[in-house]
């Protein structure tokens, strides 16, 4: 997609984001971060990435998961029908990561709509908004404690798609579930291998 189109695409997220309530779901967005190639200079992309943080606890939220009632806002906020890549985070923890590297703030429920971003993004010079980068041991120790969860989390969905295998009802929703977890939990192993 054109840049143009993309930072459309991510202006109407950050409007729809500002204007939606939070009682229609199971948890509430209370931040949104743009980070990736969006941030960078013009150019076309395939599209563009989001940390949406809600309201919710760490444990809830582990990498590369969706919390309950994840599908449901997208397509309310209609991420899912654009060519938007939405990674949730827990309010809890900070938002940075080994993949969200230094993102910037596009809005907050605190202070609204980041004006400043969106027009940086825009003018292809996101640089200048963006969070600093961290310190070595302090990278270490977010994905040491992001591992820690992730485990946690693969545990428990193994245990709970292993009681429903053979029970009557559909098993996609615990299959997809511990996919997510699984594909979060290798994906931070590879990380702290580097």
């Amino acid at each position: 997609m054109k840049w143009t189109r993309a930072v459309h695409h991510l202006t109407d997220l950050v409007e729809k984001v500002s204007e939606m309530p939070g009682t229609h779901f199971r948890f509430e967005v209370v931040e949104l971060w743009v980070f990736g190639d969006l941030l960078g200079a013009p150019r076309d992309l395939e599209h563009i990435d989001v940390a949406l943080v809600v309201d919710l606890p760490v444990d809830e939220v582990p990498w590369l998961t969706e919390p309950l009632g994840a599908e449901h806002w997208a397509n309310a906020s209609r991420v899912s029908r654009n060519p938007v890549m939405p990674f949730w985070r827990s309010a809890q923890a900070p938002v940075w990561n080994h993949r969200i590297e230094r993102p910037a703030l596009a809005w907050s429920k605190a202070d609204g709509i980041a004006e400043e971003t969106l027009v940086a993004v825009g003018d292809g010079t996101g640089e200048l908004v963006r969070l600093p980068a961290p310190e070595p041991d302090e990278l270490r120790k977010r994905l040491d404690d992001e591992l820690a969860l992730s485990l946690a989390a693969l545990r428990h969905d193994n245990q709970v798609y292993t009681d429903r295998r053979w029970s009557p009802g559909k098993l996609t929703p615990y299959a997809d579930a511990l996919w997510r977890t699984t594909t979060g939990y290798l994906d931070l192993l590879d990380a702290l291998a580097r």
